[in-house]
C-alpha cells in the first residue's frame, strides 16, 4: 500500500482526502451522509458535471479487486480561511489490468473553483504518489477535445497526445514515468 487509506496528501492549497467503499457507496446511493465521511462540505452542485456515474462502479471494483490501491483514489478539498474544507472535485487513479506497467488518471473540479490551477496541483500530487510504485512505468488520461481545460491540466503535468481515446469521441494522453 502506497499510503495508508485514511491519509491525506497534501499539496499547498489542498487535502486530498482518500476515499474509501464507504464514502463512494455513500455518493452512489446519495444518502446525504458523504459530508461526514469525508469531513468536509459537499456543495449543491456535486458532482462535477463531467463526472461520469460509471466511474463510481469502476472504482469499487477496483477496491475489491486491488485494495492496495486504495490510496490512489482521492476526493479534493480545499480548505477555508476559516479553516473548514469544502469539496470541489475529485482526482484519482487506477491500474490498468490490460496494462498492468501503466494506470490511468482522473480529474475534475467544480466551476467556481476551475481556472485556479487547482485541478493542476490536485493531478500533480497524485502523480507523485503513483511515481511511488516502482511497477508503474506510464500515465495515461482520456477527455473530450472540447475540453480544453482538461488538455492544459495534463500538458502542464508533462502529459502528451497520444491519439483517440477508448471511449467515443475521446482522446488520450500519456506520461512515461
Amino acid at each position: 500500500m502506497l499510503l495508508d487509506q485514511h491519509d491525506d496528501l497534501r499539496t499547498p492549497r489542498l487535502a486530498l482526502i482518500a476515499i474509501t467503499p464507504a464514502m463512494l457507496a455513500s455518493e452512489k446511493s446519495a444518502d446525504q451522509k458523504l459530508g461526514a465521511l469525508i469531513g468536509c462540505a459537499v456543495p449543491l452542485n456535486w458532482p462535477p458535471v463531467d463526472w461520469e456515474p460509471h466511474v463510481l462502479d469502476t472504482l469499487l471494483k477496483q477496491y475489491e479487486r486491488y485494495p492496495e490501491q486504495i490510496s490512489w483514489h482521492r476526493y479534493v478539498a480545499l480548505f477555508n480561511q476559516d479553516g473548514t474544507r469544502s469539496l470541489i472535485g475529485m482526482a484519482g487513479a487506477f491500474w490498468r489490468e490490460t496494462s498492468p506497467t501503466e494506470c490511468e488518471i482522473g480529474y475534475s473540479i467544480l466551476p467556481p473553483h476551475e481556472r485556479k490551477g487547482l485541478a493542476t496541483e490536485a493531478a500533480q500530487a497524485l502523480i507523485e504518489l503513483i511515481r511511488r510504485n516502482p511497477q508503474i512505468k506510464g500515465v495515461i488520461a482520456h477527455t473530450f477535445p472540447e475540453l480544453t481545460g482538461s488538455i492544459r491540466v495534463m500538458e502542464k503535468c508533462g502529459f502528451v497526445f497520444d491519439g483517440k481515446g477508448e471511449e467515443e469521441r475521446t482522446i488520450r494522453y500519456r506520461l512515461w514515468l
